[in-house]
């Protein structure tokens, strides 16, 4: 559902909190739009409809500044994660729309593919880019040849953040294992976008999964002072 609130916000705020009416043409394409991301990611969602939608819109008023100094409170009514998502976003529209944008770019044609459960702790940004990121960090042309580059340089395949070496701990077995962490920002995740190998990190498994063990993800930097903590 994050995603959903995501594109809901999106629009809420690109209309400064005045959203356009139950049968505006912003109003109905958003509502297909939901309707097509949930048949991808399977949630049950109860505001798919237009009048659901306004009124998704219309609970984000209770938590906008600018409309409670009217003297107003907007709708009582709504769910934690709505606040979360208000709390997350709303200070940063520049990132909110390029993370809806990243959304919807990402998203299928087609409602009858639908994405493998997430096998990490979901993005801030929702399970479409969260997915994005692991198809990234899985594919094995990039694998390959940021392990190549890590060998041509320094001669081995260790983890950048803890310096954790395989081979030097495990033997044959270990050669030429390692995680790879894919660390551009997930809203710039867009499809046919090149991924450079700079955006590539060797990382360990526990390291790796340090990184992805809740939202917000870890940057290397981050991981490191954690570390060296």
């Amino acid at each position: 559902m994050r995603d959903e609130l995501i594109l809901a916000l999106d629009l809420y705020v690109r209309f400064k909190g005045n959203p356009p009416g139950k049968g505006s043409s912003e109003i109905i394409e958003l509502s297909s739009l939901l309707s097509r991301l949930s048949g991808v990611i399977g949630n049950d969602t109860d505001f798919r409809n237009a009048n659901g939608v306004y009124m998704k819109l219309m609970n984000f008023r209770r938590f906008d500044p600018v409309y409670q100094a009217q003297g107003k409170s907007g709708l009582s009514r709504g769910n934690k994660l709505e606040a979360t998502i208000w709390n997350e976003f709303h200070s940063d529209p520049i990132r909110l729309s390029q993370t809806a944008a990243a959304i919807k770019a990402n998203l299928p044609e087609f409602s009858d593919v639908i994405y493998e459960p997430i096998e990490i702790e979901e993005a801030e940004e929702g399970r479409i880019l969260t997915r994005a990121h692991l198809v990234r960090e899985r594919s094995r042309r990039l694998v390959e040849a940021k392990k190549q580059e890590a060998i041509r340089e320094t001669g081995k395949l260790v983890c950048e953040a803890c310096g954790f070496d395989y081979k030097a701990t495990y033997g044959e077995r270990g050669q030429g294992f390692i995680e790879m962490h894919h660390a551009l920002p997930v809203h710039q995740l867009l499809p046919g976008a090149k991924t450079r190998l700079g955006d590539l990190h060797l990382l360990c498994a526990n390291c790796h999964r340090m990184v992805h063990s809740r939202h917000p993800w870890l940057s290397i930097d981050q991981l490191r002072k954690l570390l060296e903590g």
